[in-house]
């Protein structure tokens, strides 16, 4: 189960929602990952929406990791993600815009809200 109130996002992976959140460690992981000097420089570096499967593949073993996960960046790379690629990048967009969003702006602020029955 994850909160969106603490910043976690769901990866769906063969039916399973794992929960990711970038804590500030796993914030520091990227910086490293990226090459980057500060939090603003690594948001700067997402907001131009080229991410490469390395990256994906950075950010979700990242946020894996920043919820308590253990998967290394290549046995993340091998899950099976429901939606295949497009589902991989579109958590991995979910969990940026968890982090780095405005407050009241983004996925974070907005949780899905109840079917109606």
């Amino acid at each position: 189960m994850v909160n969106r109130y603490r910043g976690e996002v769901a990866l769906p992976v063969e039916g399973s929602a794992l929960p990711m959140r970038l804590t500030l460690g796993a914030l520091a992981e990227l910086e490293d990952a990226f090459a980057v000097e500060s939090l603003p420089a690594l948001g700067e570096r997402f907001a131009t929406g080229r991410l490469s499967a390395r990256d994906v593949t950075r950010i979700l073993a990242a946020g894996l990791r920043g919820a308590g996960g253990s998967l290394a960046h290549d046995e993340v790379a091998a899950l099976a993600f429901d939606g295949g690629l497009n589902g991989a990048i579109a958590a991995a967009i979910a969990l940026l815009d968890a982090t780095f969003a405005p407050a009241g702006e983004g996925a974070a602020a907005h949780p899905p809200s109840p079917s109606a029955p």
